[in-house]
């Protein structure tokens, strides 16, 4: 038996904390989880395959000390571009100077440098932007060959080996999924990672590549942060079982006044496709540094669970800052405070997505308002696939949502979606079953007493995916 059978959330939005040098080992996980963190993060644009071994490992461990599921995202790297090399290892580029982008490996000089990428080359066009180094600086393309382009600096600055470039005006030909991707996807896979965040998405067959190597083995999350995937963002969406904004790479390709409209309408349209959505990069950036996030910080995150994210992220400030459980803790606190709010209730109420055409939306439409007629103390919700509670928490009902379902890879993946509280229990055979079961969990966890009512929602035959059908108000004995 668990030592810790109540753990339970004061808040509905998850949050996900980003692991690595500063959070690895199991005490600061236990520490990070006992504050808030729902769902943990491996970043494998950093760290070896027996690094992340050790850590999902170390997480496995952690469910059964404390006897609730804990979800996995293992974020692949995607095709990072770069800049070659240069004779001093940095030069600086003067703006309004012109300088060659090309495909000789011979290290650069203030005039020109190497640009491994052939199909960056080719995509170019006459007055292609090109950004480098987070976008610090700005090159545009004033002419082409088959083996290199020239630019014009309009903004420059100092420029070292192997700094990043960004290329926001083109699609470019190349796939998601590089080779180490697809190394890293088959580990994570093979390790029980519950989802995988795809990175530099541009196309909607980018995520049904991903999809078919995962095989349902795992939710594919779609992290949007190419202007050129909003583009395509219904398409994107449809294929994706969740999606992240990215605002890192989509702030350099973005001018900023972009990202705070691109971030509403991800959020919007995330939610009214019942899709989980991720808010995520510099949300409390200062405290890697400092024990404490500044006003305008604590200001991003409230505005993400306004704008309905089912999950707020935490990147270097757990996985190499100098406060890792200070950040989870505060993060944890402004999203409770947020969601005791009366505004938050409101705004809430007034951005629900109308419910589809379907009887499981119905039900699930009708699983909120009878909760908040009854004033119900929660909503239990069985689903084999997880489809279930994923509908109830679209409809962002007052009460809490328990996710009962036998599937641990259901219960972890619940982990990533808005006020649920996932269960592992055995499969039932009859509503008279489920509904007992269902009043007994309630009170065993601590959502209801004697004398209160629940609502319960199922699909009948039970078992079988994507069958919810039935709904009941049941009250504890």
């Amino acid at each position: 038996m668990s030592p810790h059978p109540h753990l339970r959330r004061r808040r509905r939005t998850k949050i996900i904390a980003t692991i690595g040098p500063a959070s690895s080992t199991p005490e600061i996980l236990a520490r990070l989880f006992q504050a808030g963190a729902d769902v943990f993060r491996l970043n494998f644009s950093h760290g070896t395959h027996a690094d992340h071994a050790a850590r999902i490992e170390a997480i496995r461990a952690l469910e059964v000390e404390f006897g609730r599921p804990i979800g996995i995202l293992a974020d692949v790297q995607g095709p990072k571009l770069r800049v070659g090399r240069f004779g001093g290892g940095r030069v600086h580029l003067q703006t309004g100077q012109a300088f060659r982008l090309d495909l000789n490996p011979t290290p650069g000089n203030s005039r020109r440098v190497e640009l491994p990428h052939p199909e960056i080359i080719e995509a170019a066009r006459i007055g292609t932007m090109l950004l480098l180094d987070d976008g610090k600086l700005r090159l545009r393309v004033t002419h082409k060959r088959d083996d290199h382009l020239e630019t014009e600096i309009v903004v420059g600055g100092p420029l070292s080996d192997r700094k990043g470039v960004n290329v926001p005006d083109i699609v470019l030909p190349i796939p998601a999924l590089t080779q180490k991707d697809r190394a890293d996807l088959a580990f994570a896979l093979d390790h029980g990672a519950d989802c995988i965040g795809l990175s530099f998405v541009q196309r909607p067959e980018d995520v049904a590549e991903a999809r078919e190597i995962a095989a349902g083995r795992a939710w594919i999350m779609t992290k949007l942060e190419k202007p050129q995937a909003l583009d395509n963002l219904d398409a994107i969406l449809a294929l994706s079982d969740a999606v992240m904004v990215a605002r890192g790479d989509l702030g350099v390709e973005l001018p900023p006044e972009e990202v705070p409209l691109a971030q509403k309408r991800i959020v919007s349209a995330a939610r009214a496709l019942g899709r989980p959505v991720v808010v995520a990069t510099q949300m409390l950036e200062s405290m890697i540094n400092a024990p404490a996030p500044t006003r305008a910080e604590a200001s991003d995150v409230a505005t993400a669970v306004f704008e309905g994210a089912d999950a707020v992220m935490l990147s270097a400030e757990t996985a190499a800052g100098q406060y890792p459980f200070e950040a989870v803790n505060i993060m944890d606190r402004i999203v409770a405070r947020v969601e005791r709010d009366p505004g938050w209730r409101a705004v809430t109420e007034a951005a629900r997505p109308r419910p589809e055409h379907s009887s499981a939306d119905a039900i699930a439409a009708a699983a909120r308002a009878v909760a908040h007629t009854i004033e119900a103390k929660a909503i239990a919700a069985f689903t084999s696939s997880g489809s279930t509670a994923l509908r109830v928490a679209r409809e962002r009902p007052d009460c809490p949502v328990l996710g009962l379902t036998p599937d641990v890879m259901t219960a972890r993946r619940m982990a990533f979606t808005w006020g649920v509280h996932a269960l592992i229990t055995p499969l039932t055979h009859s509503m008279t079953e489920t509904v007992a079961r269902a009043l007994r969990l309630v009170e065993q966890e601590g959502f209801a007493s004697s004398g209160e009512e629940i609502v319960v929602v199922a699909g009948v035959p039970f078992g079988k995916p994507g069958t919810t059908n039935a709904l009941r108000v049941a009250r504890v004995k």
